[in-house]
């Protein structure tokens, strides 16, 4: 069954989610903590935190914030958002993360991204592969690079790396469906892949579209926010799936 994966992005301590990555279109959920505690309490159990300051400083700014729903939570949280060096790796681990997603590293420096996987292993290094029209995105998606989604993943599953999550960043934030064909197409050519898919969700069905076409894991994030698909439902699914 697919795993179901809600998202907090963090700034300035709350919990806001932007429309394809614009940091000036934001809009404010409250308590990161509130949120991870209901996330919980409906049966959820992992957890994508995003440190959308830490993306734009470029260096982890809310470990605290990290550190807090991981202490009051038994939530599995992977965590991104400006990790560039060993020492931000080291920090949101001690915070008390169980995964760190690296995106940017893995296109501006990827001698550090492969220097993680070797410390930590591929259990705890996700490799963020975002993009637009098919072309790698970085640097909180500013800027589109000429690498290809596909060719991109494989040469970092030539090294080692299990899991991949993969934003469409003109579909997030958008409530207009994700890009269902794209995640077939890379399962269709890795089947080993364990595929997490980001962007887009607005309802139940599309994750239950994704779930039958294999994708292992859906993150979730303003479907949840705007009412569009109850955290009730999502507990129904989780226990009538498992």
């Amino acid at each position: 069954m697919i795993e179901i994966i809600p998202a907090i992005d963090i700034i300035e301590g709350k919990c806001v989610r932007l429309t394809k990555g614009d940091y000036g279109r934001k809009k404010e959920y409250g308590d990161p903590l509130d949120m991870a505690l209901q996330f919980e309490d409906h049966g959820i159990r992992r957890l994508h935190l995003v440190d959308l300051d830490g993306a734009r400083e470029k260096r982890v700014v809310n470990h605290a914030i990290l550190e807090k729903i991981a202490s009051q939570t038994k939530l599995v949280i992977d965590a991104g958002g400006g990790l560039r060096s060993e020492e931000d790796v080291r920090i949101v681990f001690e915070a008390g993360a169980r995964m760190v997603t690296g995106g940017s590293i893995a296109v501006k420096d990827r001698p550090m991204f492969l220097r993680w996987l070797e410390l930590y292993g591929a259990e705890r290094i996700i490799l963020g592969a975002d993009f637009k029209s098919g072309k790698i995105a970085v640097s909180g998606w500013h800027e589109t690079t000429a690498l290809d989604l596909q060719q991109f993943i494989s040469d970092f599953r030539s090294q080692g790396i299990t899991t991949a999550i993969c934003t469409d960043i003109e579909k997030d934030g958008m409530l207009e469906g994700p890009s269902t064909d794209t995640y077939k197409a890379l399962k269709a050519n890795d089947s080993g892949l364990r595929l997490v898919a980001s962007g887009g969700i607005s309802r139940m069905e599309d994750i239950e579209l994704l779930d039958e076409s294999g994708i292992d894991g859906v993150i979730v994030g303003k479907a949840i926010y705007e009412g569009k698909i109850a955290l009730s439902t999502l507990e129904t699914y989780l226990l009538n799936n498992s």
